[in-house]
C-alpha cells in the first residue's frame, strides 16, 4: 500500500512540472524567494545569507543528492572555506501538500546540526527553477553568491573535478 502511495504521489509530482531551458545566469541578481530550514524557520532568500560569499547547492528532485554529496565531499577535502546551503527547490501543488512527509524524511537523513543550512522552496521552487532552468532536474546546481545575491559562479552539469577546481578559483580569487 505504501508503494502504491508513493508511486501515485511520484506520478502526480511528475505530471505537474513545468519545464524551463538552462539559462547562463552568472552576473544576475538571485530573485528573492521564500523558503524553510529543516528547524521550522521561515527565511527569505537571498537575504538570509550573512557571509560574504555563500554557496548554494541546489535540488530539484531527490536524485540531485548524488551530486549535492559529491560537491560537499569535494569542497571538504579541498578545504574550501565557503558558507554552504542545501536548497530543494520543489515545484507543484503535490509537493507542497505532502511538504510535512517530505521535511519529516529529509530530517531522519540529515544529522540535527545541519538542519539550519537546509532551506526548502516550495512556494518559490517553480522560481527557482525558472530562474536557472530545469532541463536535466538531476543535476544539481550550484551557484556561489555575494552578501547582494549576485551570481559569482554557476554550474548545472552536476558535479565535476573541473567545475570543482574552478568554483575553488572564484572563491580564493574574490576580494572581500
Amino acid at each position: 500500500m505504501r508503494l502504491l502511495s508513493l508511486l501515485l504521489i511520484t506520478l502526480l509530482v511528475s505530471a505537474c512540472s513545468s519545464h524551463y531551458e538552462n539559462k547562463s545566469i552568472y552576473g544576475k541578481t538571485l530573485p528573492t524567494m521564500q523558503g524553510q530550514t529543516l528547524e521550522k524557520h521561515d527565511v527569505q532568500i537571498p537575504a538570509i545569507f550573512n557571509a560574504e560569499l555563500n554557496l548554494l547547492l541546489i535540488g530539484y528532485k531527490q536524485n540531485s543528492q548524488f551530486d549535492i554529496d559529491r560537491w560537499l565531499i569535494g569542497l571538504e577535502m579541498t578545504e574550501t572555506k565557503v558558507d554552504s546551503y542545501e536548497i530543494p527547490a520543489i515545484q507543484g501543488m503535490f509537493p507542497r501538500m505532502f511538504k510535512t512527509q517530505i521535511n519529516n524524511g529529509m530530517r531522519s537523513g540529515i544529522p540535527k546540526n545541519l538542519w539550519k543550512g537546509v532551506i526548502t522552496l516550495y512556494n518559490d521552487g517553480e522560481t527557482m527553477q525558472a530562474f536557472t532552468g530545469n532541463k536535466h532536474p538531476n543535476n544539481a546546481r550550484i551557484m556561489l553568491i555575494n552578501q547582494q545575491g549576485k551570481i559569482l559562479y554557476f554550474y548545472d552539469r552536476g558535479f565535476s573535478v573541473n567545475a570543482l577546481k574552478e568554483l575553488k578559483k572564484v572563491i580564493d580569487d574574490y576580494q572581500y
